[in-house]
């Protein structure tokens, strides 16, 4: 009847083994684990993570420029081309068609016929010639400023249309007859009832379009937009 006290006394040292085993185990992995991996890193990435990168990133999104690529490239190639088309017509309507009966394109409302002019686009304020050519290099000089910030395609555009117009007027303020800062524009599209012009007028006017148009809509040259910079500010 010992014999079975005695295999009690080794299972009681097991016990107290696994026990304290257990105990300290738990104690050494488990709680200071926890500790030490849960709740500091929760602590050091979650809150201080959020209040680095989310509050100031909002603000940020209101004062700084969206990433990406400038688009000065773009709205130089539009005020090339806008250029270039420009000149090459008015050269050719001045060695074909100057002096010459106006051509019927249709009809009597539409006509091609040159006509020197010393106004502003479309025929307007001819006693203003040096005014006008001291505005066409003032927007000039505005359009590359804002250049510097230009971010947005559809403003690249624009600017590119009103920068192209704008230099090829001033291109015959400034070389054409009677002299410099006097030389009259070259118009030659005859509308009936409407008024005369050039495609430089018509590249101003178009891009003068869609600026107004991009403006209604909040849309920034900077590619910002003025209603989610409203939000963000109402939401800080």
């Amino acid at each position: 009847m010992a014999e079975p006290a005695e295999a009690a006394g080794p299972t009681s040292d097991g016990a107290e083994a696994g026990a304290s085993t257990g105990a300290e185990a738990g104690a050494s992995t488990g709680a200071p684990a926890g500790a030490s991996t849960g709740a500091p890193a929760g602590a050091s990435t979650g809150a201080p993570a959020g209040a680095s990168t989310g509050a100031p990133a909002g603000a940020s999104a209101v004062t700084e420029a969206p990433k990406g690529r400038r688009r000065v490239g773009v709205l130089l190639v539009v005020a090339l081309l806008a250029f270039l088309i420009d000149l090459g017509s008015k050269l050719l309507v001045v060695a074909r068609l100057e002096n010459h009966a106006a051509i019927k394109v249709i009809g009597d409302v539409v006509t091609f016929q040159v006509i020197r002019n010393s106004g502003a686009a479309f025929g307007m304020g001819q006693a203003l010639t040096v005014v006008f050519t001291m505005i066409a290099s003032a927007v000039i000089v505005v359009i590359w400023r804002i250049a510097r910030r230009l971010y947005s395609l559809p403003w690249a555009i624009a600017l590119g249309l009103l920068l192209g117009g704008a230099l090829g007027n001033l291109t015959d303020r400034l070389f054409r007859a009677p002299g410099i800062f006097r030389g009259h524009v070259v118009d030659f599209i005859s509308v009936q009832h409407f008024a005369v012009f050039n495609l430089a007028d018509s590249a101003i006017v178009c891009g003068g379009i869609l600026v107004v148009l991009l403006s209604f809509r909040g849309s920034n040259p900077d590619g910002t937009v003025h209603q989610q910079a409203e939000k963000s500010e109402k939401g800080e």
